[in-house]
């Protein structure tokens, strides 16, 4: 099977003064297409830094990325922009919707960047909400769903311009259990679509829905085992 992420010797070091900081200590990463991951860690294992280099939000003081066949390790912050809209969807904890604009627009907004025209951007969006379970919200804003539904929404707006890697990061953070559930089962849907999916997360019950679960501590991969 071949690998949507391979990473070779990734060191992440951050300069704060005079001192520096090393949060990733040289790692080596290789996720095949149509994988589900999820990425554990405590706090200050270094699992926000590795997923921002893996959403390409971030490059690397030394060592390789290749995403889908690209090197991004050496790529400009315009390239890494252009490649992040193309290859990644991203899920995050605060959903990070656009509060004057209703579920189709929010959902629409990285077809515009992609360059779609207004027409297919609507199709698209108005298919990807159906899928998410929001047929009957998308002219609904954010202060009129819940929570559940505001993250459906973040999920579809991920999904909208079929990335290779769906990167959610703590997606249930902020959800009650029961919500929680439902979203977990979306992105088992998602998966099972054939979409690959990391997932960055504190919480064992999350992590047992991925097939493969990496721990991370001290900069480092401590562990990397597939679920049973």
């Amino acid at each position: 099977m071949e690998n949507v992420i391979e990473i070779r010797g990734i060191v992440r070091n951050f300069q704060l003064g005079q001192e520096t900081v090393y949060v990733l200590k040289g790692i080596d990463l290789d996720i095949p297409r149509g994988e589900y991951v999820a990425i554990m860690g405590p706090s200050g294992s270094g699992k926000s830094t590795l997923m921002n280099l893996l959403g390409c939000l971030d490059t690397p003081t030394s060592g390789t990325y290749n995403l889908n066949g690209n090197d991004v390790s050496k790529m400009t912050d315009n390239e890494l922009a252009e490649i992040r809209n193309r290859e990644i969807g991203f899920v995050f904890q605060t959903f990070n919707l656009l509060p004057r604009t209703t579920a189709l627009d929010n959902v629409a907004l990285p077809m515009i960047y992609a360059g779609t025209s207004k027409k297919d951007r609507i199709a698209r969006a108005e298919e990807v909400l159906t899928n998410v379970g929001l047929a009957d919200r998308m002219d609904h804003k954010p202060n009129q769903l819940s929570g559940g539904q505001r993250q459906r929404v973040a999920v579809g707006r991920a999904l909208v311009n079929k990335p290779s890697i769906i990167l959610a990061d703590e997606p249930t953070g902020n959800l009650d259990s029961k919500t929680s559930i439902e979203i977990m089962n979306l992105f088992d849907e998602i998966h099972a679509a054939g979409n690959t999916v990391i997932v960055v997360t504190h919480e064992e019950e999350v992590a047992a829905r991925a097939h493969r679960v990496i721990r991370l501590r001290d900069g480092m991969i401590e562990s990397d085992q597939k679920n049973t």
